[in-house]
C-alpha cells in the first residue's frame, strides 16, 4: 500500500507534503513549461498574420474579409501579451516573496491567453475558409472547429477536475 493509499483509506489529506511556497515553485514550473507550447503557437500564428497584408491577394479581399483580417491581428497581438505576460510578471516580482500570488496572476493570463488563442484561432480559420472556399458552409465549419477546442481546451479538463478532485 502506497502512502496516498493509505492517505485516502485514513481520510488524511493526499498530495505532496510541501510548503505554500514549495507548492508555488512547483506551480510556477508547470505553469511555465504550458505557456510555453501556447506562446509557440501564438508566435507563429501571429508573425503568419502579420505577412497577409503585404501580399498580393491582400489587395483582392473584401470588405468584410478585411474587417475579420484586422480583427484577427488585433486578437492575435492581444493573445501574445497575455501569454507573454506571465514571464513579464514573474521578472517584475522575482525575489518580493508574493510567488503564490504571482502564479495565481500568471495563471490568470494563461487562461485569458488561452481563451484569446481559440478567438485568434477561430477567426483565421473563418477568413482563410471564406477566402479559399467562398462557400455557405464555413461558419458551421468554424463553429465545429471551435466547440471542438472548447471540448479539448476546457470541457475535458474541467469534467476531469470535477470528476476526479477529491472533496
Amino acid at each position: 500500500m502506497t502512502d496516498t493509499d493509505s492517505a485516502a483509506g485514513s481520510g488524511r489529506r493526499r498530495g505532496r507534503n510541501e510548503t505554500e511556497e514549495e507548492r508555488a515553485d512547483r506551480m510556477w514550473t508547470e505553469l511555465i513549461q504550458e505557456v510555453r507550447v501556447a506562446q509557440m503557437g501564438v508566435q507563429i500564428l501571429f508573425a503568419f498574420l502579420l505577412t497577409v497584408v503585404f501580399t498580393p491577394k491582400y489587395d483582392d479581399l473584401s470588405d468584410t474579409d478585411r474587417t475579420i483580417y484586422l480583427i484577427t491581428v488585433v486578437l492575435g497581438a492581444v493573445t501574445t501579451g497575455a501569454l507573454i505576460g506571465p514571464v513579464s510578471l514573474h521578472r517584475i516580482v522575482s525575489g518580493r516573496r508574493i510567488k503564490p500570488q504571482a502564479v495565481r496572476w500568471a495563471s490568470r493570463l494563461t487562461v485569458l491567453g488561452l481563451v484569446l488563442l481559440l478567438a485568434t484561432t477561430a477567426s483565421s480559420l473563418l477568413l482563410i475558409l471564406r477566402v479559399a472556399t467562398h462557400d455557405g458552409f464555413v461558419p458551421y465549419l468554424v463553429a465545429a472547429v471551435v466547440a471542438w477546442y472548447l471540448l479539448c481546451w476546457f470541457g475535458i479538463p474541467l469534467w476531469t477536475r470535477h470528476r476526479h478532485t477529491s472533496r
